[in-house]
């Protein structure tokens, strides 16, 4: 009889989560699952509440990811009620959805995947974390971080009231504006930030592309799927966070659908399994065809390397001179190596520091015109951004009243969730063996995930009818004496 390895909690991410890995009687991986065991009903209990409050309401779905819920919700509520934002509530709104991708990447890079890489997979799990990588890369650098993402959330919280809940965003504009004295501060943030990014790629370069075990991780098959590619572009097919069309690619980097915001149901659908609460989104015309990649598979990825793949390029010089390098490293486009999304996440982080320095170097961005009063009857509306993890879309409906009656998320880490559960399957089969289970190994298998940079608080919502339920009733010796199901 095969023995199960459960991995409980997984570590280094936002939420909840864990793996199952099944055994056969040799030791080796049958199968392994990533279960998200953790529930959230926003799509619930935001009926019947008035629409203009749900960019308010929304962010409460993550402690992590809440500028990029308000800034999708709030351009949904545009939608709802037909109105574009002024010239410099774009701009606004821009800053500090730029500054947001810009800190939450820089979290990400050192504080939850980073030391995979700059500590070492293989270290004790008690250096794998902020510190163990301060001690590799010096003090003077671990303070920098700190100050660094501090600074960047400082621009956040005085355009949007607050850093975890923000209100900045109104139907037709924003809350607030920018003064020159603000402008100013902000602008030597910006270069600072802008500094601090390519610094950290010369880090990356440095201790992982110089390191030929890690680049035989990143370039060898253990990490590594074919799949479809989803993201933001622009009219230029540059990477965008804000704005743009939803473009998609398949695994030879050919171009399968580019699509608007009220298109996306011709585009997508969700398939659900009975283990986990997260939802598994497919290209609607190719289909669900079970966990598997190819061409012939409706599954997509989504996040930073998806929107390089996606894209023709960036929209500013340093970060294209390091998309051009990424790419002639991995051997070309569209790349399938699931590690190399922390290397497109720096190069994400430098666009961002770049393109916040070209908007406070607009003067016209302090102007007293920051909004749009909504003057047409609210119906329906979908509003779509890149979130630090993928594609995020809203879509509500309402009444004439501007009361909420129905309420549809695809968050951006379920648009990964069917590649993750592929990713974590395939590193375990190809690393455990012979039922040699060492704590390395499984943080090797974790790595499958987190190159991903999941919220699970994000991704969980109940599904339709009752909620499923599973209780074991174990004794002392830890067997189960009784089952207790709902499902």
């Amino acid at each position: 009889m095969g023995t199960k390895v459960t991995i409980d909690p997984i570590t280094r991410l936002e939420g909840h989560g864990k793996i199952e890995i099944f055994l056969d009687d040799s030791g080796n991986v049958e199968n392994a699952y990533l279960q998200i065991p953790e529930l959230k009903g926003f799509e619930q209990f935001c009926i019947d509440r008035p629409v203009e409050e749900l960019p308010r309401i929304t962010p409460r779905i993550c402690g992590v990811c809440p500028m990029a819920h308000h800034m999708a919700s709030t351009k949904t509520v545009d939608a709802v009620y037909n109105v574009k934002p002024t010239e410099t509530a774009k701009k606004l709104r821009q800053l500090v959805y730029d500054a947001y991708i810009y800190e939450d990447h820089m979290l990400h890079f050192f504080f939850l995947g980073g030391p995979d890489f700059v500590v070492t997979p293989s270290a004790p799990a008690k250096e794998r974390n902020i510190l163990g990588v301060i001690a590799k890369v010096g003090l003077e650098i671990g303070t920098r971080v700190i100050k660094n993402r501090r600074q960047i959330r400082n621009i956040v919280t005085y355009l949007s009231g607050r850093i975890i809940h923000p209100v900045g965003g109104l139907p037709g504009g924003v809350s607030k504006g920018l003064t020159e004295e603000k402008r100013l501060e902000f602008l030597k943030i910006a270069l600072e930030a802008r500094d601090f990014a390519k610094e950290s790629i010369e880090i990356f370069n440095k201790i992982v592309l110089g390191n030929n075990a890690y680049v035989d991780l990143i370039i060898g098959d253990i990490y590594k799927h074919k799949t479809y590619y989803m993201g933001l572009v622009d009219e230029n097919n540059k990477v965008n966070f804000y704005d743009g069309k939803v473009r998609v690619v398949d695994p030879d980097g050919k171009e399968f659908s580019k699509f608007g915001p009220d298109e996306y149901l011709d585009q997508i659908a969700e398939h659900v399994e009975p283990w986990s609460y997260m939802k598994f989104p497919f290209l609607k015309t190719i289909g669900w065809k079970g966990f598997e990649d190819g061409k012939d598979s409706g599954i997509y990825r989504v996040a930073p390397l998806a929107r390089l793949n996606v894209s023709d390029g960036m929209a500013t010089p340093m970060a294209q001179e390091e998309y051009e390098r990424m790419y002639e490293t991995l051997g070309g486009k569209p790349a399938h190596n699931t590690l190399a999304f922390h290397w497109a996440r720096l190069i994400e982080a430098l666009y961002a520091s770049e393109h916040i320095v070209e908007l406070l170097e607009d003067k016209t961005i302090i102007s007293p015109d920051i909004r749009n009063i909504p003057t047409e009857t609210p119906t329906e509306g979908v509003g779509i951004v890149e979130a630090a993890r993928g594609t995020l879309i809203h879509h509500y409906k309402t009444d004439e009243q501007g009361m909420v009656k129905a309420v549809n998320l695809i968050v951006a880490t379920v648009g990964n969730s069917a590649a993750m559960s592929l990713s974590i399957a395939k590193a375990a089969k190809a690393l455990i063996k012979n039922g040699k289970v060492e704590d390395g190994l499984l943080n090797m298998v974790e790595m499958a995930f987190r190159a991903y940079d999941p919220c699970m608080a994000c991704a969980t919502h109940s599904l339709p009818g009752s909620t499923p339920l599973i209780i074991n009733v174990h004794n002392k010796d830890n067997s189960i004496v009784e089952t207790i199901r709902r499902d």
